[in-house]
């Protein structure tokens, strides 16, 4: 079940990834729902995806806090 709450929280992600401000707001809220090690995924997986998209880099501060 973990996982599944994972894999739809990186969807949600994707799907929000047009406008920062919303993405920002959507990560802080997975920040509450998941496990220490799939904040460890998910971190290592912002910071692929963010690669071509810096203006998404200012909400990492969410999951490293």
């Amino acid at each position: 079940m973990p996982r599944q709450i994972y894999l739809y929280t990186k969807s949600i992600l994707e799907r929000v990834s047009f406008d920062a401000k919303l993405f920002c707001k959507e990560l802080e809220k997975a920040t509450r729902m998941l496990l220490p090690y799939e904040l460890d995924q998910l971190r290592e997986w912002l910071l692929s995806f963010t690669q071509e998209k810096p203006e998404l880099r200012q909400c990492i501060v969410f999951i490293e806090s």
